[in-house]
């Protein structure tokens, strides 16, 4: 299996998955913020929205329809 299809499959899996949650929230670790004695971890959310999945299907159905194609 060649490396375009193996990303279209990536991409068309991703983009499905984003679309079936309608979004995905993630999240990281932040700085953590000390005050005098107190030390507090913070996180930090970051959305994928559902628009971003429909791209990845999008452009994976793109890049699987190209690579069949080439000869």
């Amino acid at each position: 299996m060649s490396s375009r299809k193996i990303i279209a499959v990536v991409l068309i899996t991703l983009g499905i998955v984003v679309l079936a949650y309608s979004g995905i929230t993630l999240k990281t670790p932040g700085k953590p913020v000390n005050i005098g004695p107190i030390h507090v971890e913070t996180t930090q959310r970051h959305f994928i929205p559902p628009v971003a999945g429909a791209i990845a299907l999008i452009g994976g159905i793109v890049l699987l329809v190209a690579g069949s194609k080439e000869v």
